[in-house]
């Protein structure tokens, strides 16, 4: 008999962008073989966690007048195919976004931390230390804040002066086969979410690795605040998972490939990561 707290869990695409060097992978060619020369798509997703009890989104991603603020600062250069919004995409799935009451944000950049006001009746699950660091003294450097959008944050307050906001320190269970736990590296508070699924335990990474390369090869992405909690936490993925397979990267196109659509009308938009995974190299 399936666990009772076994859930079904979507990755929900709603941006891609084609032609990603190499070096905008790894942090430098030292970390890679020759074979990581490459240029690849960036995919930009959600992630849906749902059972008969509950439903939990994980990261809000952004819209588009970031998108414009972005290719406008860029010089046009930065052209992502934005296809829908991730509330779109979730009503794609027969979810209305302003019904949703739990989610999770991995960290506070950019592409994981918009669009909150589509999702009113949320409460917002953040580990502390994000917060600590994208309103503390590092974002005086450009290098590190420009991951960041100011709206996003200043959002973020406004809801926690609402009483939306619950600060996570560290690793805890959010609900029954649901758990955060602080991985770092990318950022001091970035954090994965361990999903109990008909097929084990999937641990959604978010940014904690971006591609599958990057925890498969130990190979630090370059937008990295400590290199070595980076590649901690890309063992302590493993150890969270499963499988090594069962570790969903957060940006790589090869999830869409990978895993099953839940129908064919959803193609391209949505994949079931609680199923197998159906890895071609």
């Amino acid at each position: 008999m399936a666990d009772p707290e076994a859930y079904e869990v979507y990755a929900i695409r709603y941006c891609n962008r084609a032609g990603r060097d190499a070096k905008e992978t790894f942090l430098t060619t030292a970390w890679s073989d020759p074979s990581h020369d490459f240029t690849a798509d960036c995919s930009y997703y959600v992630w849906l966690v749902r059972n008969e009890n509950r439903t939990v989104l994980v990261d809000t991603g952004f819209g588009r007048d970031e998108l414009a603020r972005r290719q406008q600062h860029a010089g046009g250069w930065w052209r992502p195919d934005y296809a829908l919004s991730p509330a779109e995409g979730l009503a794609r799935l027969g979810i209305d976004a302003a019904g949703i009451t739990d989610v999770i944000i991995s960290h506070l950049h950019y592409d994981h931390a918009g669009t909150t006001d589509d999702f009113p009746a949320a409460t917002f699950h953040l580990q502390e230390a994000e917060m600590r660091y994208a309103t503390g003294r590092h974002m005086r450097r450009p290098g590190l804040r420009s991951a960041y959008a100011i709206e996003d944050v200043v959002g973020m307050i406004r809801r926690l002066y609402r009483g939306r906001v619950h600060f996570v320190d560290g690793d805890v269970e959010l609900a029954p086969g649901i758990s955060l736990h602080l991985v770092g590296g990318h950022t001091p508070g970035i954090q994965a979410v361990r999903v109990l699924t008909r097929r084990g335990w999937v641990v959604l990474a978010s940014d904690a690795t971006h591609f599958y390369a990057n925890v498969e090869g130990r190979a630090p992405y370059p937008i990295v605040f400590n290199v070595g909690d980076m590649l901690d936490g890309f063992d302590r993925l493993n150890e969270l998972a499963s499988t090594p397979s069962h570790i969903i990267p957060g940006h790589d196109p090869l999830v869409m490939d990978w895993y099953p659509p839940p129908s064919t009308a959803l193609q391209g938009v949505a994949v079931r990561l609680d199923q197998e995974e159906r890895r071609t190299l």
